[in-house]
């Protein structure tokens, strides 16, 4: 206990005043989170806290420091102290943990790498032309292990190629080309390890939710538990609309099938006893011309003048989509000559 308070009394205040900031942030938001920052510079921190400004606060301290203040926090929030690793800093807002992590994703840009770092995936370069002249560029390319030539007065890859596989160290010369390549290999940004909320830790991997994914997965459970309740005939405020629309239907169907005099059918009879006796005069008069009388005569001749004014049409109506189809042509390329003259006109 003596050894304990004369290592108390000694802690700089500075320290002790670090502590009391951290906890003080701790208790006056929602969430916090744990977040590498190793190998991001200064400046793409300051960045990045700017960035936040309006939903988290972004704070940088000394690992042990921050494990003092989970210490004497007390509860879960100890747990928490096993995300502290190298370079860490602590993220707090008062959103949910899942808009944290998405946020933070946010903020990882793609980056160049350094000589001697270690490749995070495998670095390839893409067959294809470069922006540079003929010069001394070709030899440095070649090298750097990347295959280069003369083509159409520019330095050209000649074929893809993995210059650099994952897990292995990136050598100087061939870090230098990919900066001058554009190839940016890591992704830099804040790194959430884990947040923490009312007692709950929540590591990246359940937070990465693919929110499109997500909401077809809704869209389409929905589709099928309505699909279920219809077929099964389980009425709900969602579905009794169809299912009377369906039973309706069904109903009218068995009538008409089964002859059924029902005065919400009675139409439909009519109309198909009428249907299938001009098919039996029909078909009678054409064997036998005074096998039906005058005004059934009538009738067929209607039904056939019918018949032929559609089979008319038909080829009507094909001209005329052809001849709309002509003109949104004439009108598209009016509108890429518009299009032209406009390009030409800005350069």
């Amino acid at each position: 206990m003596a050894e304990e308070r004369h290592h108390t009394e000694h802690v700089p205040q500075w320290k002790k005043d670090e502590i009391e900031n951290i906890k003080e942030l701790i208790q006056s938001h929602k969430v916090f989170g744990m977040v590498g920052i190793e190998g991001i510079l200064a400046t793409k921190i300051q960045k990045i806290r700017r960035d936040l400004k309006d939903v988290a606060v972004l704070k940088v301290s000394r690992n042990t420091l921050t494990e003092r203040a989970f210490n004497q926090l007390g509860e879960k929030i100890p747990e928490m102290n096993k995300y502290l690793d190298k370079q860490t800093a602590l993220v707090f807002t008062n959103e949910s943990p899942f808009k944290l992590y998405k946020m933070l994703e946010q903020t990882k840009t793609p980056s160049p790498i350094k000589g001697g770092a270690i490749a995070p995936v495998d670095i390839i370069v893409q067959k294809g032309p470069t922006s540079f002249p003929p010069g001394p560029i070709l030899g440095e390319l070649q090298s750097a292990g990347i295959p280069a030539a003369i083509d159409a007065g520019k330095v050209a890859v000649k074929e893809t190629k993995v210059v650099c596989k994952a897990g292995e160290a990136v050598p100087q010369k061939l870090a230098t080309m990919l900066t001058k390549l554009e190839i940016y290999p890591l992704i830099v940004g804040l790194d959430l390890r884990a947040a923490y909320d009312d007692g709950t830790i929540y590591e990246p991997e359940l937070l990465a939710i693919d929110e499109s994914q997500y909401f077809s997965d809704i869209i389409r459970a929905a589709q099928n538990a309505f699909n279920l309740s219809v077929n099964t005939a389980y009425p709900t405020s969602a579905t009794i609309g169809t299912l009377l629309a369906k039973a309706f239907t069904e109903s009218k169907n068995l009538g008409v099938n089964a002859v059924v005099f029902d005065s919400g059918v009675m139409d439909a009879l009519l109309a198909k006893a009428h249907v299938q006796m001009t098919s039996v005069a029909s078909k009678a008069a054409d064997k036998d011309a005074n096998a039906v009388d005058d005004e059934l005569r009538e009738v067929l001749g209607a039904a056939a003048s019918a018949a032929a004014a559609v089979a008319a049409k038909a080829p009507e109506k094909k001209e005329e989509v052809k001849e709309e189809e002509k003109e949104e042509e004439e009108e598209d390329h009016a509108e890429e000559d518009g299009m032209a003259g406009l390009g030409a006109l800005f350069g």
